[in-house]
């Protein structure tokens, strides 16, 4: 009886282990889902801020560009020149951010997808040992119980034989004493 109740509580200690661990693991993933989301959303705002800027300095470029006819022919040009070169510029860098962010994100994606992965290799451990510890449990109780299903046999088998002893014994007390020669 006691040998039942430390394995039933040796069981329930691995089970309320394994709900910890899984609850730990459960925590563990929503932690590492929000700080991606969080880099995320900070990726894209500082992208979208500097987005911003650019548009404002293309902005202003354009303003100065539209200003400068009134200028000389010559430096009219020299500024649309350079001006089209940087616009090329920035055009560059918005598009080497915009690569850098989709970048940023598919690696962002990548680790969450390799912690989800992991997680639930993990969780397919706990699974399979719960189920290993669950046959080992159910294992453990058939052997008790083909124990004591022997045990049984064998107290059967042993009160048998004191009866069958205790009705000799009765049979030869009942019995009329042999005469005696005498």
């Amino acid at each position: 009886m006691a040998a039942d109740t430390e394995t039933d509580a040796s069981g329930l200690a691995a089970v309320r282990e394994l709900k910890m661990t899984v609850f730990a693991l459960r925590e563990e993933l929503e932690c590492a889902r929000r700080d991606c989301a969080e880099a995320l959303r900070q990726g894209v705002s500082g992208a979208n801020a500097e987005i911003a800027q650019l548009k404002a300095t293309i902005t202003a470029l354009r303003d100065e560009l539209q200003q400068w006819p009134l200028r000389r022919d010559d430096a009219a040009g020299l500024a649309r020149s350079a001006g089209r070169d940087e616009i090329k510029q920035l055009k560059a860098t918005v598009v080497a951010l915009r690569a850098t962010l989709e970048a940023a994100r598919l690696a962002q994606d990548a680790a969450v997808r390799h912690g989800l992965i992991g997680a639930q290799d993990e969780i397919a451990q706990l699974r399979s040992t719960v189920v290993s510890l669950r046959e080992a449990l159910e294992q453990a109780d058939f052997s008790k119980h083909s124990a004591m299903a022997a045990a049984r046999a064998q107290d059967r088998a042993e009160l048998a034989q004191l009866q069958a002893s205790l009705r000799a014994l009765r049979e030869q007390l009942q019995a009329p004493p042999p005469e005696r020669a005498g």
